[in-house]
């Protein structure tokens, strides 16, 4: 892997990832997420569903080049993926946030571009152009963008939970070898039309994300 994407895949690379749970403050919020079993449960349901979602997204603009006409058409497409008013405006942050990092390390063309998209663009896009900017491929790109959530999501189980984070590695490392497994569908995804990309997004990570907005005290934007 290029020492670009290594650096885009370091927890401390200031994009705003350290921020977001992967929705798993909700699901501990709500019970649903207790022990480390609940939580590999959880990770194994979220990259399936919203994880295969923002991975083929991230693929497909990682592909474009700085298509502006075809960030536009990705932008909406993803929009009508995510039903959560709170989640859509949380994922434009984190993508801002990460445009403004990437630019300054890897100015260029796609990050312009998406990072000009009205209200900023979606974490996927963000992530994808990033990759693009640092040389990086559409399926690097899909396999970041599943390291992220599975690194959210177990990072933040051990702050809330105080889970042993060996174990949680040991959970991430199976989860990754799931993802990757699935990875003769990441070529199609860069040849798609965006409407036809994935939208087997998770209704209970939707009404999960609403909730935690709606809570008093919280330790992570999502």
């Amino acid at each position: 892997m290029d020492s670009a994407l290594l650096l885009l895949v370091d927890g401390r690379f200031p994009a705003g990832g350290h921020t977001c749970s992967g929705g798993v403050e909700a699901a501990i919020s709500s019970g649903d997420v207790i022990d480390a079993v609940t939580l590999e449960r959880y990770l194994s349901g979220r990259l399936a569903t919203t994880g295969r979602v923002d991975a083929s997204f991230a693929a497909a603009t990682c592909a474009q080049g700085g298509d502006v006409d075809r960030y536009t058409a990705l932008d909406a497409e993803y929009r009508c993926r995510v039903m959560s008013p709170y989640l859509c405006s949380t994922s434009r942050r984190l993508g801002r946030q990460l445009v403004r990092a990437a630019q300054r390390v890897w100015p260029s063309p796609e990050l312009d571009a998406v990072g000009a998209l009205p209200g900023g663009p979606f974490q996927p896009m963000a992530l994808g152009a990033a990759v693009s900017a640092g040389g990086g491929s559409p399926n690097e790109a899909a396999s970041v963008a599943f390291h992220h959530l599975g690194a959210a999501v177990t990072t933040a189980a051990v702050r809330l939970l105080g889970l042993d984070p060996m174990e949680l590695a040991a959970i991430q490392a199976r989860a990754g070898r799931v993802v990757w497994a699935g990875r003769a569908e990441w070529d199609s995804w860069t040849s798609m039309q965006p409407r036809h990309l994935p939208a087997d997004g998770g209704m209970l990570s939707e009404i999960l994300g609403e909730r935690h907005g709606q809570l008093d005290a919280r330790m992570f934007v999502a």
